[in-house]
Parts: C-alpha cells; structure tokens; sequence
C-alpha cells in the first residue's frame, strides 16, 4: 500500500510533463516531412539590373542567379532599366542562356515608369519566365538576334519591329513580345508586379507571392508580411565603378581633372587641387576605356584645356579662348562612338569649363599669387626666396606671399636661392639673383 502513492505521484508527473510538451509542441514547426510542398515559405530574390551593361553588371546578374539557385528562392525578380551595353554581344547571349537554364523561374521587370530596356540587354525579356512593364517603359532597337544555339528569342508578332524600333507597355502585350501568364497592367511598381506573380506556373513550381487581405470591406491582394524579400544591389566598389564607366559621368570627370591640373600648374607646386585632378583623371580613364571612346575626341578636349591655359595667365579671352571653345565642343560631341551625351551632361560640362577658364581661374590665380595691399611699387627691390626654379619663370616668396616670377635666362635661381624684385608686369615679378645679376635694378628702374 505504501507503494500505491509513490506510483501515483510518479503517473502524476509523468502526465505533467506530457501535457507541457504536447504544449511545447503545438508552436513548434512540423517537420519537413509534413509541411506543404508550397514554394510560400521561400523567398524571393529580387536584384537591379540599371545602366549600360558592362562587365560588373554581367557578373552581378549572374552571381545572382547562382545565389538564388544556392539558397532556394522561390523566383528571381530583375528590375531592367538599361539604353545598352558596352560588353560585346557574346558576353549577353551567354547571360541569356544563363537565365534561361537556371533552375529557379527568372521573372524580369521594366520599371520603374520611364525605364527602358534597349539594345542586347533588351532580348534578356525573351530567356525569362515572366515578364512586365510598368506605365511609361519602352522596349525595343535590340539590333540583330543575339546568338544562341538551342534558345529561340521569340517575341511574336512584335520581332521584326523591335530590332530597330521601340514599343510601349500595351503594344508589347498586344503583340505578344511580353511573356503570358501574368497580366502586368496596372504594375506601376516593383511591389505590384512582385503581386501579380502569385500563381504563376514556372519550372514546375507555383509561385506564392501575395496573400488575400480585407482593407475597407473590400479584398485585395498584397505580399504577405512573413514573406522574405531578399534585395540586392552591386557591392560598393562595384556600384562605384560601374557609376564611373557611365557615359557623362566619365565624360565630366575628365573635364574636371583637367581643369583642375591646368590650375595646379599655373599655382605651381602641388596642392589639393592636384591631388583631386589626378584622381578624376584615373578615373575618367578607367570609364573611358570601359566605354567605347573615341581617343582622337579625347585628345581634342586635351588641345581644348591647352588652349585655353594660352589666354589664363593674361587673364583676358583672346584668340586662344575662341580656339578652345571650339574644340570642347567638338570633342564633347564625338567623344563616344555609338553613345550620345545627353544634353544635362553637355550643358555642364561645356558651361562648366567656360566658367572655370573665363572666370574663376583667373581670377584664383590673380588671388593666389595677389597681395591685399594697393600699390605694389614698394616691391621694387624687396628681397625673397625662390620656393620653384626660376628658369625663366617660377615662384617666389616675398614678405611671406607667394608670386609668380621670372627672371633673365642669363641668370637661373636655383630653388631657394635668394632674389630681388627689380619691377613688375601684372601679377608678375621680375627679379633677379641677390648678386650676380644680370643688370642692377636701379639701371632697370631708370630706363
């Protein structure tokens, strides 16, 4: 009998502990084995494909994809947003057969409204699954079939008609060169597109992108909250370099860089301006080489920054101001091949430079090496320091200012020899060695 309540006790706990599991257990997740065969719980990747195509781009897409196969999305979304391509056309029939052999559905998206998906880049549509456009996009000038062996880019009635033409969203539809199965009207943004997917039938699997929800009595359909959207963009130094092999922005880093060294030589020494220069001249040379440039076209807006220098140090326009305007226009209109400046682009860079060369350099030049004081005639037989050979022309420093000075040629001063100021043109000195010059001041000042 003693024996009867500990077997009790021990049923008592055994029940507990039972029924707190069972509880346990009904907010655990059911096992694999016993979860729908629905691709609801998968996420969706989603990725922006912007801009000229060019290597970094390519790479990125295709990285992409193999993520999305690697961590089992249920379907890649591509926002297309592009006037091109700067890789040659295999590089883009390759990406083609890439996104129409991937094991997880492609679905491709031009948008947002004003987006266009031209050239090359533009046949991408035909290797999806599903494609849309939002209000306001074109399509179109995709050029001769890209090729691709045992891959047919079909897009119906409209084929003939986009190689050298574009088409908007509705005559797209209406002739067949979007993909069918979804009705992307009224898809103004990704988020709508992403809803309208839900449903689809694609590589064997039904896509659950939206949920049923009443908002104001009326059903309507969204993304559900617990559905993971996982975005992608190009890493930062790879954002970097694709937004310096952009058409204007190579063509205004180039601008700035020369003018920037134009300025450092004139302020002798280097400064931060050179330093700046510098660095926008390697970079507009990375995009410039990615894009197809005319070099000549370069080298015309280099005799252009030349020809400009002529007239800075005078600080008035004159011939050579005339000669170099002409020639940044001329090269800013052929610097691409195939490409063309829009007109933001040649507005800045061409009025940009008419501004720095008839405005502000000469007038930081004149501040750099000017002195506050009016009258400068109490110069005349200063004595200085040369900061730069003057041989026949350098910097000097006199009072503790700096000036742009010459000498004769019959009398070099060596960098930090001591000199004299025997009289003076403009903004220029004119000096020569402490002794040993060529002709004394006060002779000079005489005559």
């Amino acid at each position: 009998m003693r024996r009867l309540p500990r077997a009790l006790g021990a049923l008592r706990a055994t029940t507990l502990l039972a029924l707190i599991a069972l509880a346990l257990g009904a907010g655990l997740p059911k096992p694999a084995s016993a979860q729908s065969s629905s691709t609801a719980s998968s996420p969706i990747d989603v990725i922006d494909a912007t801009g000229l195509f060019d290597p970094i781009v390519v790479s990125f897409v295709e990285q992409s994809v193999d993520k999305a196969e690697r961590d089992g999305a249920q379907v890649l979304v591509i926002r297309l947003n592009t006037k091109g391509s700067v890789v040659p056309r295999e590089d883009i029939a390759k990406l083609a057969a890439r996104l129409h052999d991937a094991k997880v559905p492609v679905a491709i998206w031009v948008g947002p409204s004003g987006a266009r998906a031209l050239g090359a880049p533009g046949q991408l549509l035909a290797a999806a699954d599903v494609t849309g456009m939002a209000p306001g996009t074109r399509i179109g000038n995709f050029g001769a079939p890209l090729d691709t062996p045992g891959l047919d880019l079909d897009f119906g009635s409209g084929t003939g008609r986009l190689r050298s033409f574009t088409m908007g969203a509705d005559e797209a539809r209406a002739t067949g060169a979007l993909k069918t199965g979804v009705d992307d009207r009224g898809t103004p943004t990704l988020g709508d597109f992403v809803v309208v997917l839900d449903g689809v039938n694609a590589r064997g699997r039904t896509l659950d992108t939206a949920e049923v929800v009443e908002i104001d009595g009326q059903p309507r359909r969204q993304i559900p909250k617990d559905l993971a959207r996982r975005s992608a963009k190009l890493p930062l130094f790879d954002g970097l370099a694709h937004s310096i092999a952009s058409p204007p922005v190579a063509y205004l880093l180039l601008l700035v860089g020369l003018s920037l060294i134009v300025f450092e030589f004139f302020t002798a020494g280097v400064g931060i301006a050179g330093v700046v220069g510098a660095l926008s001249l390697l970079a507009a040379c990375y995009g410039l080489a990615t894009l197809p440039t005319n070099w000549w076209a370069v080298a015309i807006l280099v005799a252009s920054s030349l020809a400009y220098a002529v007239d800075v140090q005078t600080g008035v326009p004159r011939f050579w101001t005339g000669v170099g305007t002409v020639l940044l226009v001329v090269g800013s209109l052929t610097l691409y091949d195939g490409l063309s400046l829009s007109w933001i682009a040649l507005l800045a860079g061409i009025g940009g430079m008419l501004l720095a060369y008839l405005v502000g350099m000469p007038t930081m030049v004149r501040t750099r090496f000017a002195t506050p004081t009016i009258g400068r005639e109490w110069m005349i037989g200063e004595l200085g320091e040369a900061e730069v050979a003057v041989d026949p022309e350098g910097v000097v420093a006199v009072r503790g200012a700096r000036w742009r000075a010459r000498t004769n040629r019959a009398t070099p001063i060596a960098r930090g020899g001591r000199v004299r100021v025997v009289a003076i043109d403009g903004v220029t000195l004119e000096v020569e060695p402490e002794e040993g010059g060529a002709r004394d001041y006060r002779e000079r000042a005489r005559s």
